[in-house]
């Protein structure tokens, strides 16, 4: 890869586009990348990421953090090509390959890479020490108070808490106005109310400049908290993508769902087709029957179905006059506490996680050995691939 400067293609025509779309155009990012590593696996992506945030999301060793460093240029692939709009950062075909300083991409790493000897307000600025002394100064100065660190400046990052450390790394980040950020889990050590507070400051700086950001998580929590958009990436492909909601709320795929945050997930045979009602009946174990959506599935088929724990009723008495149509006996076989919650396991034929209430577990008085019953609306249950 010879190419050192920043090439833009032929552009399209400006009347093919309307000027909005054009704006998209121009600071969407394009990927179609392919790189193989010995041992066969193969990170091999399709997709165009447009302004804002879009969550890259997927088990450990998915490829997420080999897709940043394609985008940063610290990985060359072996084929593709990526661009921001027009511009270009690599052409395997072309030879084209941009060094990562022309790239303008900014990096924030999972372990910040702050400089330890530098001031808040020196590692801010190093990225841009090129520039003249009053644009440098004021460029640090509107980014500090952005960040809401400008009484941090003078302070080196062992003197700041982790939630201050992250804002300056994304300040220095950001203060090169880059094309697009990269942020691979910088946020993860950090509470809920700490993140949320960096990501709306975020979001903010975001508004005025329109760029891609890339946050790397292995949070489901932070999918729907914190991103515009999912992209799920599984066994280095593209495997799902859209609004979080839609992404993780019904998943196609059974590792989506285990992400997702689906703790119950079981072999379902279908044994009727109720078309009238939309539903079809599934065994599930030796003895339990499931009314499930309809999909597209043959009598005798095996599929999987996925139940949150947290969408599960219990109770200790038969229920009666209830919508939904799954009321399933069993045995409570154990209670353990997580933090706020009680996940309680219930032997049904299947063993089936239950999430409820301190409250609620006093209130039924519920121990090992108890009887209840589990109820399950219909649309609670989804069917996807294994």
């Amino acid at each position: 890869m010879f190419e050192k400067a920043f090439v833009k293609p032929p552009e399209m025509k400006p009347e093919e586009l309307s000027s909005d779309a054009q704006t998209l155009h121009l600071q969407t990012l394009h990927l179609n990348v392919r790189k193989a590593f010995a041992g066969g696996f193969v990170l091999d992506v399709h997709t165009s990421i447009a302004p804002g945030i879009t969550i890259l999301f997927g088990p450990s060793g998915a490829g997420k953090t080999t897709l940043l460093d394609c985008i940063a240029g610290l990985t060359a692939p072996d084929a593709g090509r990526i661009a921001v709009g027009d511009g270009l950062f690599v052409d395997v075909a072309q030879g084209l390959n941009i060094s990562p300083q022309k790239r303008n991409a900014g990096y924030v790493f999972q372990d910040l890479a702050l400089f330890p000897h530098l001031s808040a307000e020196q590692n801010i600025a190093f990225g841009i020490s090129h520039l003249p002394v009053e644009e440098k100064r004021e460029k640090v100065r509107a980014i500090l108070e952005s960040f809401r660190i400008s009484l941090l400046s003078s302070r080196k990052p062992q003197e700041l808490s982790g939630g201050e450390r992250q804002r300056v790394a994304v300040a220095r980040a950001l203060v090169t106005n880059p094309r697009v950020l990269l942020l691979d889990e910088p946020l993860a050590a950090l509470d809920a109310a700490t993140k949320s507070k960096i990501i709306e400051d975020l979001r903010e700086w975001n508004n005025v400049h329109h760029i891609p950001i890339v946050y790397v998580t292995h949070s489901r929590e932070e999918v729907f908290a914190l991103g515009e958009r999912a992209l799920i990436l599984e066994n280095g492909k593209v495997t799902a993508q859209g609004t979080p909601h839609e992404v993780l709320s019904a998943p196609r795929r059974e590792t989506v769902a285990q992400l997702a945050g689906f703790e119950n997930i079981l072999d379902a045979t279908v044994l009727t087709l109720n078309e009238d009602r939309g539903t079809m009946t599934c065994q599930i174990g030796p003895s339990i029957l499931l009314e499930t959506p309809l999909v597209r599935a043959a009598i005798g088929e095996t599929l999987r179905v996925g139940i949150r724990a947290g969408d599960i009723l219990i109770s200790t008495i038969l229920p009666m006059g209830l919508s939904a149509r799954n009321i399933l006996p069993g045995d409570v076989v154990s209670l353990e506490r997580r933090d706020m919650i009680v996940a309680a396991k219930v032997n049904c034929g299947v063993e089936m996680e239950v999430h409820l209430t301190l409250a609620a577990r006093d209130s039924l008085a519920l121990e090992p050995g108890r009887e209840v019953w589990l109820v399950v609306k219909t649309h609670s249950c989804h069917l996807m691939q294994g």
